[in-house]
């Protein structure tokens, strides 16, 4: 018997979410997208609502060229912690509907409502719909929703109509609907992917299930032999509730600045500010970084990347950034500007399973590491009942920072 999911895509999300508290806006029609840093020229293009993407306007592209295509675009200042907070009631909701629930990113969910469809009278259309009501009702916002019996046919069902709409992808109709379709439009055919497929004559969706799919393997190796059943309907990956979801390899936060780095001060700020957020986050999974890598970008777009390993498992900010300055240090010249910075922790372990390594030289490491943790522990309750901007440390408050972006083993948002 074939499964029955769905994919829920949050429609405009980032807008969406914005305009609730600007109900004027929302109403006029105009073209709206939330950026990092609307004074800026060179900042980026979070998101749109419909009438900005209607113009043209991109997710990742710069204020500037949004501009030239839509000069009476709205930017609005972005407010993560809102976005959050939004997600997680619409996944409430979902979670009414079945326990199959499997976060994609911050708007977009599967749900395998095979098992509870006996609930709800039986029909995957007529479920998906009323989910999007009740999004609808109780929070505002609207939802795009695929239906169909595997996860990347509802993921393009989803994609297909927007925005507030329901599209039914069946074993009777996917040739006819999603078969003529550009070849990238398929989940995870890149561009570097697309190129070499076209190479070979594949320019639709319809083309890649036709190939020969040891000929794919030959030329893609393991992912062409995972594209082949996308295309072809044979890819039947089960919906992962977040419980079940392994934890993240890394957790990673990045900056581009308003204006560049030059200097110590400045660094350490930027460090400060994303190390922050890194360890904040590695916390909120439970989880501990043995090693810091850092992430230096120039004004021509050039960068490095350094790493280092720690003396032991962390998640506190100041152990974060220590490391990340000392890689800066050795490693660039402060008199030479810096565009963005990036911090990630990798090689994760488990909070409960990250035993202090003994330290002969310092015997009060472990303690004094306990009280910091603590004290971050106690930031967190506050940013979670006041908001993110609640407290922060002192040598992060400048004001300097433009677009972010968060990295944790999620795709972005669109």
């Amino acid at each position: 018997m074939d499964r029955t999911i769905l994919h829920c895509d949050l429609n405009s999300f980032y807008a969406s979410v914005e305009l609730l508290s600007l109900p004027e806006l929302r109403e006029s029609g105009k073209p709206v997208a939330v950026c990092g840093d609307p004074t800026s020229r060179h900042g980026i293009i979070l998101a749109k609502n419909e009438p900005a993407k209607a113009m043209g306007v991109k997710t990742a592209e710069t204020i500037w060229q949004a501009r030239q295509k839509c000069p009476d675009l709205v930017l609005l200042p972005a407010h993560r912690d809102q976005y959050r907070k939004y997600s997680r009631m619409v996944n409430a909701i979902y979670d009414r509907f079945t326990d199959l629930v499997e976060p994609f990113s911050i708007d977009e969910s599967w749900l395998d409502i095979t098992g509870s469809m006996h609930l709800w009278g039986g029909d995957g259309k007529a479920i998906a719909d009323r989910i999007r009501e009740t999004v609808k009702a109780e929070t505002g916002l609207t939802v795009s929703v695929g239906v169909s019996f595997n996860k990347v046919f509802a993921k393009m069902g989803s994609d297909y109509k927007k925005p507030d709409a329901t599209t039914v992808i069946t074993r009777e109709n996917f040739r006819r609907l999603l078969w003529p379709l550009p070849v990238t439009d398929l989940l995870f055919v890149g561009g570097a992917a697309a190129k070499v497929l076209r190479s070979y004559g594949v320019q639709t969706i319809g083309d890649l299930a036709r190939f020969d799919p040891q000929a794919l393997v030959a030329i893609l190796g393991k992912q062409g032999a995972a594209l082949h059943s996308y295309a072809a309907g044979t890819e039947h990956e089960p919906v992962i509730p977040a419980r079940d979801l392994p934890p993240p390899k890394s957790v990673g936060s990045g900056l581009t600045f308003r204006r560049n780095l030059l200097g110590l001060e400045d660094v350490r700020t930027g460090l400060s500010a994303l190390s922050d957020e890194v360890a904040a986050r590695l916390r909120r999974h439970g989880l501990k970084c043995t090693t810091v890598q850092v992430t230096i970008r120039d004004p021509g777009f050039r960068d490095i990347c350094r790493q280092k390993r720690l003396p032991a498992p962390t998640y506190v900010s100041r152990d974060i950034a220590d490391a990340a300055l000392e890689l800066l240090l050795s490693s660039w010249n402060l008199k030479q500007p810096i565009r963005a910075l990036t911090v990630t922790g990798q090689n994760l372990v488990d909070e409960a399973d990250a035993g202090e390594q003994l330290d002969l030289f310092a015997a009060n490491a472990a303690p004094h590491r306990d009280k910091l943790e603590r004290l971050e522990r106690a930031m967190d309750k506050i940013r979670d009942k006041y908001g993110g901007g609640a407290i922060t440390f002192a040598s992060t408050v400048r004001g300097e920072a433009g677009s972010s972006q968060r990295q944790d083993d999620v795709p972005p948002v669109d």
